[in-house]
Protein backbone atom coordinates (compact mmCIF):
# COMPACT_ATOMS: atom_id res chain seq x y z
CA UNK A 1 0.00 0.00 0.00
CA UNK A 2 3.28 2.30 0.64
CA UNK A 3 4.27 1.88 -2.34
CA UNK A 4 1.27 2.62 -4.30
CA UNK A 5 1.02 5.46 -2.56
CA UNK A 6 4.04 6.81 -3.07
CA UNK A 7 3.92 5.69 -6.99
CA UNK A 8 0.87 7.39 -7.42
CA UNK A 9 2.11 10.63 -5.64
CA UNK A 10 4.91 10.78 -8.12
CA UNK A 11 3.04 9.86 -10.84
CA UNK A 12 1.01 13.65 -9.84
CA UNK A 13 3.93 15.61 -9.33
CA UNK A 14 5.25 14.46 -12.76
CA UNK A 15 1.87 15.34 -14.94
CA UNK A 16 1.27 18.51 -12.58
CA UNK A 17 5.07 19.57 -14.10
CA UNK A 18 4.26 18.39 -17.34
CA UNK A 19 0.97 20.57 -17.15
CA UNK A 20 2.15 23.40 -16.27
CA UNK A 21 5.31 23.68 -18.33
CA UNK A 22 2.80 23.03 -21.69
CA UNK A 23 0.28 25.55 -20.56
CA UNK A 24 2.80 28.52 -20.68
CA UNK A 25 2.45 29.00 -24.37
CA UNK A 26 4.45 31.94 -24.73
CA UNK A 27 6.89 32.04 -28.37
CA UNK A 28 10.58 31.85 -27.55
CA UNK A 29 12.09 34.27 -29.74
CA UNK A 30 13.39 32.83 -33.71
CA UNK A 31 16.39 34.64 -33.53
CA UNK A 32 17.83 32.90 -30.62
CA UNK A 33 16.29 29.49 -31.90
CA UNK A 34 18.17 30.11 -35.18
CA UNK A 35 21.36 31.42 -33.67
CA UNK A 36 21.49 28.44 -31.13
CA UNK A 37 22.03 26.24 -34.48
CA UNK A 38 25.35 28.38 -35.16
CA UNK A 39 26.67 29.59 -31.43
CA UNK A 40 26.39 26.25 -29.87
CA UNK A 41 30.04 24.79 -30.28
CA UNK A 42 29.43 21.84 -28.11
CA UNK A 43 26.46 20.15 -30.66
CA UNK A 44 27.80 17.72 -33.00
CA UNK A 45 26.34 18.13 -36.38
CA UNK A 46 23.10 15.21 -36.60
CA UNK A 47 22.48 15.40 -33.31
CA UNK A 48 19.30 15.54 -33.34
CA UNK A 49 19.34 11.61 -34.59
CA UNK A 50 20.78 10.44 -31.69
CA UNK A 51 19.29 6.99 -30.93
CA UNK A 52 20.11 7.15 -27.33
CA UNK A 53 17.96 10.17 -26.88
CA UNK A 54 14.82 8.91 -25.10
CA UNK A 55 11.25 9.70 -26.03
CA UNK A 56 10.06 11.75 -23.27
CA UNK A 57 12.86 14.08 -23.72
CA UNK A 58 12.61 14.78 -27.50
CA UNK A 59 8.63 15.18 -26.80
CA UNK A 60 9.13 17.65 -23.53
CA UNK A 61 12.11 19.92 -25.76
CA UNK A 62 9.91 20.59 -28.43
CA UNK A 63 7.27 22.50 -26.34
CA UNK A 64 9.04 23.07 -23.63
CA UNK A 65 11.44 25.52 -25.31
CA UNK A 66 8.61 27.38 -26.64
CA UNK A 67 7.56 28.48 -23.13
CA UNK A 68 8.58 31.59 -21.26
CA UNK A 69 9.30 29.23 -18.30
CA UNK A 70 11.69 27.07 -20.65
CA UNK A 71 13.52 30.24 -21.59
CA UNK A 72 14.05 30.88 -18.52
CA UNK A 73 15.70 27.76 -17.37
CA UNK A 74 17.25 27.85 -20.22
CA UNK A 75 18.86 31.07 -19.20
CA UNK A 76 19.99 29.86 -15.83
CA UNK A 77 21.73 26.95 -17.35
CA UNK A 78 23.26 29.11 -19.54
CA UNK A 79 24.50 31.45 -16.57
CA UNK A 80 25.97 28.66 -14.77
CA UNK A 81 27.60 26.72 -18.44
CA UNK A 82 25.81 23.67 -17.86
CA UNK A 83 25.47 21.59 -21.21
CA UNK A 84 21.38 20.59 -20.74
CA UNK A 85 18.40 21.10 -22.69
CA UNK A 86 15.65 22.10 -20.57
CA UNK A 87 14.08 18.55 -21.61
CA UNK A 88 17.19 17.27 -19.84
CA UNK A 89 17.32 19.50 -17.20
CA UNK A 90 13.64 18.35 -15.83
CA UNK A 91 14.63 14.72 -16.30
CA UNK A 92 17.19 15.10 -13.82
CA UNK A 93 14.77 16.66 -11.57
CA UNK A 94 12.20 14.09 -11.74
CA UNK A 95 15.36 11.78 -11.25
CA UNK A 96 16.33 13.39 -8.22
CA UNK A 97 13.30 13.38 -6.42
CA UNK A 98 12.57 9.90 -7.45
CA UNK A 99 15.70 8.64 -6.26
CA UNK A 100 15.42 11.11 -3.02
CA UNK A 101 11.78 10.09 -2.61
CA UNK A 102 13.35 5.89 -2.17
CA UNK A 103 16.30 6.54 -0.44
CA UNK A 104 14.40 8.81 2.13
CA UNK A 105 11.78 5.65 2.68
CA UNK A 106 14.40 3.10 2.69
CA UNK A 107 16.01 4.59 5.69
CA UNK A 108 12.95 6.18 7.15
CA UNK A 109 11.09 3.10 8.56
CA UNK A 110 9.02 2.77 5.19
CA UNK A 111 7.40 6.18 6.38
CA UNK A 112 5.30 7.73 3.43
CA UNK A 113 6.33 11.15 4.98
CA UNK A 114 10.12 10.15 4.90
CA UNK A 115 9.52 9.63 1.26
CA UNK A 116 8.10 13.19 0.90
CA UNK A 117 11.12 14.90 2.23
CA UNK A 118 13.13 12.84 -0.01
CA UNK A 119 10.71 14.02 -3.11
CA UNK A 120 11.00 17.43 -1.80
CA UNK A 121 14.80 17.36 -1.44
CA UNK A 122 15.37 16.27 -4.87
CA UNK A 123 13.03 18.74 -6.66
CA UNK A 124 15.38 21.59 -4.48
CA UNK A 125 18.51 19.85 -4.97
CA UNK A 126 19.05 20.25 -8.89
CA UNK A 127 18.38 24.07 -8.37
CA UNK A 128 20.41 25.16 -5.76
CA UNK A 129 23.28 23.27 -7.62
CA UNK A 130 22.51 25.58 -10.60
CA UNK A 131 22.35 28.72 -8.36
CA UNK A 132 25.51 27.98 -6.71
CA UNK A 133 27.56 27.30 -10.36
CA UNK A 134 25.67 30.72 -11.20
CA UNK A 135 27.23 32.80 -8.40
CA UNK A 136 30.24 31.07 -8.94
CA UNK A 137 30.54 31.94 -12.38
CA UNK A 138 29.24 35.47 -11.81
CA UNK A 139 32.12 36.00 -9.32
CA UNK A 140 34.92 34.62 -11.63
CA UNK A 141 33.68 36.80 -14.39
CA UNK A 142 33.67 39.82 -12.07
CA UNK A 143 37.23 39.36 -11.03
CA UNK A 144 38.01 39.18 -14.83
CA UNK A 145 36.04 41.96 -15.82
CA UNK A 146 39.18 44.99 -15.32
CA UNK A 147 41.44 42.37 -17.48
CA UNK A 148 39.26 42.88 -20.41
CA UNK A 149 39.06 46.27 -19.84
CA UNK A 150 42.92 46.90 -20.20
CA UNK A 151 43.04 44.51 -23.43
CA UNK A 152 40.73 46.14 -24.96
CA UNK A 153 42.12 49.66 -24.02
CA UNK A 154 45.39 48.59 -25.04
CA UNK A 155 43.40 46.78 -28.80
CA UNK A 156 42.14 50.49 -29.52
CA UNK A 157 45.23 52.09 -28.47
CA UNK A 158 47.03 49.71 -30.99
CA UNK A 159 44.16 50.96 -33.88
CA UNK A 160 42.02 47.84 -33.58
CA UNK A 161 38.10 48.22 -33.98
CA UNK A 162 35.99 47.59 -31.19
CA UNK A 163 35.23 44.39 -32.79
CA UNK A 164 38.75 43.16 -33.19
CA UNK A 165 39.20 44.46 -29.52
CA UNK A 166 36.40 42.06 -28.44
CA UNK A 167 37.90 39.07 -30.73
CA UNK A 168 41.25 39.25 -28.71
CA UNK A 169 39.54 39.08 -25.88
CA UNK A 170 37.95 35.79 -26.88
CA UNK A 171 41.05 34.45 -28.09
CA UNK A 172 43.70 35.74 -25.13
CA UNK A 173 41.95 35.21 -21.58
CA UNK A 174 40.66 32.23 -19.86
CA UNK A 175 37.23 31.33 -19.48
CA UNK A 176 34.13 32.27 -18.80
CA UNK A 177 35.02 35.70 -20.06
CA UNK A 178 36.39 34.60 -23.53
CA UNK A 179 33.54 31.75 -23.89
CA UNK A 180 31.12 34.85 -23.55
CA UNK A 181 33.06 37.31 -25.59
CA UNK A 182 33.76 34.85 -28.34
CA UNK A 183 29.65 34.28 -28.60
CA UNK A 184 29.30 38.04 -29.06
CA UNK A 185 31.55 37.98 -31.97
CA UNK A 186 29.83 35.25 -33.41
CA UNK A 187 26.42 37.03 -33.07
CA UNK A 188 28.08 40.22 -34.69
CA UNK A 189 29.49 38.06 -37.65
CA UNK A 190 25.89 36.41 -39.03
CA UNK A 191 24.85 39.97 -38.48
CA UNK A 192 23.52 41.22 -35.43
CA UNK A 193 24.00 44.20 -33.88
CA UNK A 194 26.98 45.37 -31.22
CA UNK A 195 24.12 46.55 -29.09
CA UNK A 196 21.71 43.74 -29.57
CA UNK A 197 25.00 41.47 -28.84
CA UNK A 198 26.10 43.20 -25.61
CA UNK A 199 22.66 43.40 -24.42
CA UNK A 200 22.22 39.15 -24.92
CA UNK A 201 25.87 38.98 -23.11
CA UNK A 202 24.36 40.98 -20.29
CA UNK A 203 21.17 38.85 -20.53
CA UNK A 204 23.29 36.00 -20.04
CA UNK A 205 25.79 37.22 -17.18
CA UNK A 206 23.64 39.86 -15.00
CA UNK A 207 26.47 42.15 -13.63
CA UNK A 208 26.55 45.25 -12.71
CA UNK A 209 30.22 46.58 -13.62
CA UNK A 210 29.00 44.73 -16.98
CA UNK A 211 26.40 47.14 -17.49
CA UNK A 212 28.61 49.87 -16.79
CA UNK A 213 30.81 48.94 -19.58
CA UNK A 214 27.86 48.43 -21.93
CA UNK A 215 26.23 51.48 -21.08
CA UNK A 216 29.87 53.37 -21.90
CA UNK A 217 30.12 51.68 -25.01
CA UNK A 218 26.20 52.32 -26.83
CA UNK A 219 27.03 56.10 -25.56
CA UNK A 220 30.02 56.39 -27.32
CA UNK A 221 29.09 55.11 -30.78
CA UNK A 222 26.22 57.06 -30.31
CA UNK A 223 27.55 60.40 -29.33
CA UNK A 224 31.71 59.60 -30.28
CA UNK A 225 34.28 60.35 -27.91
CA UNK A 226 37.61 58.18 -26.78
CA UNK A 227 36.55 55.05 -25.68
CA UNK A 228 39.53 54.28 -24.79
CA UNK A 229 39.84 56.66 -22.31
CA UNK A 230 36.55 55.81 -21.04
CA UNK A 231 37.27 52.05 -20.55
CA UNK A 232 40.41 53.46 -18.90
CA UNK A 233 38.43 54.93 -16.35
CA UNK A 234 36.34 52.45 -16.15
CA UNK A 235 38.49 50.04 -15.54
CA UNK A 236 40.16 51.77 -12.51
CA UNK A 237 36.36 52.27 -11.20
CA UNK A 238 35.80 48.72 -11.43
CA UNK A 239 39.69 47.33 -10.33
CA UNK A 240 38.59 48.94 -7.06
CA UNK A 241 35.14 47.97 -6.51
CA UNK A 242 36.50 44.48 -6.93
CA UNK A 243 39.22 45.21 -4.29
CA UNK A 244 36.67 46.38 -1.97
CA UNK A 245 34.44 43.89 -2.38
CA UNK A 246 36.77 41.25 -1.84
CA UNK A 247 38.03 42.45 1.07
CA UNK A 248 33.87 43.18 2.58
CA UNK A 249 33.59 39.58 1.80
CA UNK A 250 36.22 38.60 3.55
CA UNK A 251 35.21 40.86 6.78
CA UNK A 252 31.48 39.53 6.66
CA UNK A 253 32.37 35.86 5.61
CA UNK A 254 32.10 35.00 9.21
CA UNK A 255 28.96 36.62 10.00
CA UNK A 256 27.03 34.90 6.69
CA UNK A 257 28.39 31.74 7.68
CA UNK A 258 27.33 31.91 10.97
CA UNK A 259 24.10 32.99 9.88
CA UNK A 260 23.62 30.27 7.43
CA UNK A 261 24.69 27.44 9.79
CA UNK A 262 22.68 28.37 12.91
CA UNK A 263 20.07 28.75 10.82
CA UNK A 264 20.04 25.08 9.22
CA UNK A 265 21.06 23.80 12.49
CA UNK A 266 17.65 22.97 13.52
CA UNK A 267 16.52 21.66 10.27
CA UNK A 268 19.16 19.31 9.93
CA UNK A 269 18.53 18.55 13.94
CA UNK A 270 14.71 17.93 12.76
CA UNK A 271 15.45 15.43 10.06
CA UNK A 272 18.00 13.62 11.85
CA UNK A 273 15.31 13.24 14.53
CA UNK A 274 13.02 11.69 12.17
CA UNK A 275 14.57 9.53 10.63
CA UNK A 276 15.98 8.34 14.02
CA UNK A 277 12.66 8.20 16.13
CA UNK A 278 9.97 9.60 14.17
CA UNK A 279 7.64 8.74 17.10
CA UNK A 280 9.15 11.37 19.12
CA UNK A 281 9.10 13.95 16.97
CA UNK A 282 5.01 12.86 16.43
CA UNK A 283 4.88 13.36 20.25
CA UNK A 284 4.55 17.35 19.66
CA UNK A 285 1.48 16.71 17.67
CA UNK A 286 -0.42 15.77 20.65
CA UNK A 287 -1.29 19.27 21.79
CA UNK A 288 -4.23 19.36 18.96
CA UNK A 289 -3.48 20.67 15.39
CA UNK A 290 -3.82 24.27 16.14
CA UNK A 291 -1.02 23.81 18.88
CA UNK A 292 1.29 22.19 16.76
CA UNK A 293 0.64 24.90 13.68
CA UNK A 294 1.43 27.62 16.63
CA UNK A 295 4.86 25.70 17.37
CA UNK A 296 5.83 25.40 13.59
CA UNK A 297 4.54 29.33 12.79
CA UNK A 298 6.94 30.09 16.06
CA UNK A 299 9.89 28.12 14.73
CA UNK A 300 10.26 29.13 11.59
CA UNK A 301 9.06 33.02 12.35
CA UNK A 302 11.83 32.69 14.66
CA UNK A 303 14.91 31.04 12.17
CA UNK A 304 13.81 33.41 8.92
CA UNK A 305 13.89 36.45 11.16
CA UNK A 306 17.47 35.71 12.87
CA UNK A 307 18.39 34.90 9.48
CA UNK A 308 17.49 38.28 7.80
CA UNK A 309 19.19 39.96 10.40
CA UNK A 310 22.29 38.29 9.85
CA UNK A 311 22.44 39.00 6.17
CA UNK A 312 21.26 42.32 6.70
CA UNK A 313 24.20 42.90 9.21
CA UNK A 314 26.63 41.15 6.30
CA UNK A 315 25.21 43.07 2.79
CA UNK A 316 27.09 46.08 2.59
CA UNK A 317 26.97 47.37 -0.58
CA UNK A 318 29.95 49.02 -2.96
Amino acid sequence: MNWVIIVGGLILIVLLIIGVVVSSNSERAIVEERLSQYLDDEKPNGGGNDPQRAVITEWVSRRVEKTSFGDRIARDLARADLKFKVAEYFVLILVAMLLGGLVAWFFGNHHPVSALIGVVAGAFAPSIYVKGQQKKRLQKFNDQLSDVLNLMVNGLRAGYSTMQAMEAISKELPPPISDEFRRVVQEMQIGITMETALQNLLRRIPSEDLDFMITAINVQREVGGNLAEILDNISFTIRERVRIKGEVRVLTSQVRTSGSVLSLIPFGLTLILWFLNPEYLMSATQGGPLCTAAIICVVLGLIGSSYFIMMKIADIEV
